[in-house]
């Protein structure tokens, strides 16, 4: 009996997680990319904020180096918003290319993706992703600041997932979306402007200039372009399901 009452409860909250949800209403979506965008332009929330790109960055260079087959070793965060991710593998090849390459692109793709189950109406199982992978990288995690970053983003998908009602997971989950799609441009002008005044040497662009023999700026230019497509296609998928009060099929 115990079991049966355990399998109906799991098989109850699949189909909850996995349910689209009703039509999020325009004015809610509109207004979750207004805050976005100002969140993302004005420099002091932006500077709290930006801890949730580089959460994505750091998690983009860890999967990737997973996918490739190297050795993840730990990642790190900082107060400063920087981060670390550190992988054994060969210094060389497409593993290392894709690990490298992955960090500035990750938090426009995540994006992406969110706009992807967003513009079908899956709110929930948004939420419940992103609790799943902050959860993953948790393990991975080699510094307390990293670690208190990571709980309390996670925390807050999980308590927003659990217990808010339907409204406030659409308003959080377009919010979070918009966010990693219009934040994940800035840091990608922000490299350029640093490199240009010779303070990030080391950036994953000259790593990957280094490892392709490709110039450092090709890979600033592909950072672009990845961001700015992704911006525009997650908004194309997001927006027209507000006004059209369907879901967006692609």
């Amino acid at each position: 009996m115990l079991a049966d009452m355990a399998v109906s409860s799991l098989s109850e909250l699949w189909r909850e997680v996995t349910a689209a949800q009703p039509t999020t209403p325009r004015w809610l979506v509109l207004t979750a990319a207004t805050v976005a965008l100002a969140t993302v332009a004005y420099r002091p929330a932006w500077r709290v904020a930006r801890n949730a790109v580089t959460i994505a960055h750091e998690g983009g260079h860890a999967l990737a180096a997973l996918l490739t087959g190297r050795r993840l070793s730990g990642i790190r965060l900082h107060a400063d918003t920087s981060g670390v991710t550190v992988s054994y593998g060969k210094p060389y090849g497409f593993g290392m290319v894709l690990t490298a390459l992955a960090g500035y692109v990750a938090p426009s793709l995540f994006g992406l993706a969110g706009a992807a189950l967003l513009g079908r109406g899956h709110v929930t199982a948004l939420l419940w992703v992103c609790v799943g992978l902050l959860a993953l990288m948790l393990l991975m995690l080699r510094n307390f600041y990293g670690l208190l970053a990571v709980l309390a983003t996670g925390a807050l998908a999980f308590v927003v997932s659990w217990f808010a009602d339907a409204k406030v997971q659409a308003a959080f989950a377009y919010l979070a979306v918009w966010f990693l799609l219009l934040g994940g441009v800035r840091p990608v002008f922000e490299l350029q402007w640093q490199r240009r005044g010779g303070r990030a040497p080391n950036s994953d662009a000259d790593q990957l200039g280094k490892l392709t023999r490709l110039p450092a700026g090709l890979w600033v230019f592909v950072f672009v372009i990845v961001a700015l497509g992704s911006m525009l296609l997650g908004g194309h998928w997001l927006v027209p399901s507000a006004f059209h009060g369907t879901t967006v099929a692609h």
